[in-house]
């Protein structure tokens, strides 16, 4: 799987000069090719081509061989983070449209925020006394799920984290397992974040980084990633904030940030909502033009930030196609195929004005 995938990536640097990762599976190559791909995978664009999300898309489902039958009619319940971040809300989207192709229904949660631990644990013992086969989990820290994880192993529910991992070695020590993950490299979103930082300026300078929620996967290594990108090219990282990705957090941080350091030069944000938090708080004082922001995940708003040149750059990576596997690698569980170690079959590139027009249908 790895192989095909490499190769796709370098098919798709080519063609639109990004900065693009592999994902972080560890599969061998799947021998054939799937046997059906999706309709929006076959679509075109007027000049015959496929887009970099149609070909992505494709990929996925050739990565995921051998794919699960479909018409089994199971329950699938899937738990995300907070749905007034709109990363989440595709996600949804693509649990729930792979959930109708595949001919099962799946019943997508979220929390009420992006630190509500003890809603999340609650939500997940609430599917479980009901008739759901498998449940996809994206953990908001390596903890808080331990004990229904235990317990879905003890009804023989498959619970498959997505994106955000549960801290494994606990669980074993609790009795738990999970039947498998997707993983993504969120160390790299950090790197790649603040390298086009460096890539840009050229001389090292005064920067800062707004994180997430503390013991959060992603939150965690995108901020770790930038820090130590950062401090390795010579820069001065002057504060390193946890925002808990909230908008307004990150705002009041880069206020009192730029206030105490006006000739900063830059920030790296965990996500597109704070680091748009970021970009307010910079033009209110009118140093936007001298401060550049980048942030991870690419979402609409983003999008719209960078093509009206607000936003300097976002990490893209698709909450629509971590959906989809999401789906599948229930299903394939489901069967008893071996998923333990899948990974993750989505891109991750440095979108900016750039190249934003070619990533118009990415989700």
């Amino acid at each position: 799987m790895k192989k095909k995938f490499l190769g796709l990536l370098l098919c798709l640097a080519l063609i639109f000069s990004m900065t693009v990762m592999g994902g972080c599976s560890n599969s061998e190559p799947a021998e054939e090719p799937a046997e059906e791909t999706t309709e929006e995978a076959a679509e075109t664009t007027e000049s015959g081509e496929q887009t970099v999300f149609q070909q992505a898309l494709a990929q996925v489902d050739v990565d995921l061989a051998p794919l699960p039958e479909k018409g089994t009619g199971v329950n699938l319940g899937a738990i995300e983070s907070t749905l007034s971040n709109s990363f989440w809300v595709t996600m949804q989207e693509g649990y729930e449209e792979a959930a109708e192709e595949y001919g099962v229904t799946v019943d997508v949660q979220a929390t009420d925020s992006d630190t509500d631990t003890a809603g999340q644990l609650g939500i997940l013992e609430d599917m479980l006394v009901k008739d759901y086969k498998a449940i996809a989990v994206s953990p908001l820290t390596g903890d808080c799920l331990i004990s229904g994880i235990v317990q879905a192993n003890q009804d023989d529910v498959k619970i498959i984290t997505t994106g955000n991992e549960v801290d494994e070695e606990a669980l074993a020590a609790a009795g738990g397992a999970i039947a498998g993950k997707i993983t993504v490299d969120f160390y790299n979103q950090g790197v790649l974040g603040a390298q086009y930082i460096i890539d840009k300026v050229g001389t090292p300078g005064k920067v800062a980084v707004i994180a997430g929620n503390e013991g959060g996967t992603q939150a965690d290594a995108r901020r770790d990633g930038a820090k130590d990108t950062f401090e390795k090219a010579g820069y001065e990282v002057v504060s390193v904030e946890q925002c808990d990705f909230d908008v307004q957090k990150a705002y009041d941080a880069a206020t009192a940030i730029i206030e105490a350091n006006p000739d900063l030069i830059g920030f790296t944000c965990g996500n597109d909502d704070m680091a748009l938090g970021v970009v307010k708080a910079l033009q209110e004082k009118e140093m936007k033009d001298k401060v550049m922001v980048v942030g991870v995940d690419f979402t609409a708003e983003a999008k719209a930030a960078i093509q009206d040149g607000s936003y300097d750059a976002t990490v893209a990576m698709s909450p629509y196609l971590m959906g989809r596997e999401g789906i599948i690698i229930m299903l394939k569980a489901l069967e008893g195929q071996d998923v333990s170690s899948v990974g993750d079959s989505t891109p991750m590139a440095v979108v900016d004005a750039s190249n934003v027009a070619q990533m118009d249908d990415w989700k």
